[in-house]
């Protein structure tokens, strides 16, 4: 649910689905051409040096996608054993998609109605103690 505080700012505050949180941090990666290389040895001397610079980049980003594909292949089964084994859901509050607030809430009703409560908090201005991030 994104709800916006007083201030201005957006908060989401959701369900966590699955019991553990992402490691890959956000990576700013620079604007280049595209249409600046030709078929010349400097354009080939220019496209081996950008290759070399932008190979961690694109390493990054590959093991990111695999780790997005694994979460999305163990998602069905996380939920699955949260359903029947009855394990408590996690409501968090994330300011943009930083987290900020975490908080054990319960089965799934319980949980829905942490998030309004909690939404609700939000909009009057009283946000609760950081327990996430720096």
């Amino acid at each position: 649910m994104k709800v916006r505080s007083p201030d201005g700012r957006t908060w989401r505050v959701t369900r966590r689905w699955v019991p553990w949180r992402r490691r890959v941090r956000d990576v700013d990666a620079p604007d280049l051409p595209v249409d600046g290389l030709g078929d010349d040895p400097i354009s080939m001397i220019v496209g081996v040096i950008a290759l070399i610079i932008l190979l961690p980049f694109i390493v990054i980003a590959l093991i990111a996608a695999v780790e997005l594909l694994l979460v999305l292949l163990l998602l069905p089964f996380a939920v699955l054993g949260r359903v029947i084994f009855g394990r408590a859901w996690h409501v968090e509050l994330r300011e943009g998609f930083k987290p900020y607030f975490e908080e054990q809430a319960g089965d799934w009703q319980a949980s829905g109605l942490r998030i309004h409560s909690l939404a609700d908090e939000v909009r009057q201005g009283h946000l609760p103690q950081r327990t996430l991030g720096g």
